[in-house]
């Protein structure tokens, strides 16, 4: 699939939703909080969001609950307004439960934290299915592209596990549109070696992603080997993922992304 999406995307972080342990009670909260966020990111200059539940921890390792599924459209339908594209990732692992918020909104792309193999996490062990994905993406959303990590943050890979192999196999069988590299967690710097492994290792023209840890101080080295790149935490206030997008850090670090060739 040929991509015309940008290439820096700011994160949402919703706030918990309906079901979670966190959930306030108010939807009309986690809708006004999604949209400053948004409309901070798009003032800032942003040219794309991806939507998280990130408030729902501890997270289902699968397939979340029907409230989840709910409550995440009607955030990402209240977002469209401002005429980005809008990504979104349901957290752990629910890709069938993004493509049907993709399919309802008009949401451009979906994460997929484990499209292939298989990742031990703090969830358990979760093995990909990228033949009911795709599947589902040729039935409900053929236009909604499938970005899929490598060796997903707050996961360890099976032993022998190689990031080359798991890359090329992402793509070349899970049929991934892009391919994600993170730290080891939320927030943490990517090790720059295997996202050489992982970008030398797909077919040309693949999309490869920096998915966590990036920074106005780094992101010259990280666009040197991935040509997207996803932030979160560094554009919140003091840099903290939990915390609400902060306009300043936001521009700033938009800034930067148009000096490095991103927008």
């Amino acid at each position: 699939m040929t991509t015309s999406l940008p290439r820096l995307v700011g994160m949402v972080h919703l706030f918990p939703l309906p079901g979670a342990p966190g959930y306030r009670g108010s939807m009309d909260e986690v809708v006004a909080a999604a949209t400053e966020d948004a409309g901070a990111l798009a003032d800032a200059g942003f040219p794309a969001l991806m939507v998280e539940n990130f408030g729902d921890a501890p997270f289902r390792s699968d397939h979340v609950d029907p409230e989840t599924i709910a409550a995440q459209a009607v955030v990402v339908s209240a977002l469209t307004g401002l005429g980005l594209p809008i990504g979104v990732n349901v957290l752990r692992n629910d890709a069938l439960g993004a493509l049907g918020i993709a399919a309802a909104t008009g949401a451009r792309f979906i994460r997929v934290n484990v499209l292939t193999g298989l990742m031990f996490t703090d969830q358990g062990p979760i093995n990909g299915r990228a033949d009911e994905v795709m599947r589902a993406r040729a039935r409900l959303a053929p236009g909604v592209e499938v970005w899929a990590d490598v060796l997903v943050k707050h996961a360890t890979p099976p032993p022998g596990l190689e990031p080359g192999q798991a890359a090329a196999d992402t793509v070349e069988r899970g049929l991934a549109d892009a391919v994600i590299v993170s730290g080891g967690g939320t927030g943490v710097v990517p090790d720059l070696e295997v996202a050489r492994q992982v970008a030398g290792a797909v077919p040309p023209g693949t999309r490869v992603v920096i998915g966590s840890g990036a920074t106005v101080d780094n992101l010259a080295a990280l666009t040197d080997v991935a040509d997207t790149v996803i932030v979160g935490s560094h554009i919140k206030y003091d840099g903290q993922a939990s915390h609400r997008v902060d306009p300043l850090r936001a521009k700033l670090f938009a800034q930067r992304a148009q000096d490095e060739g991103l927008l």
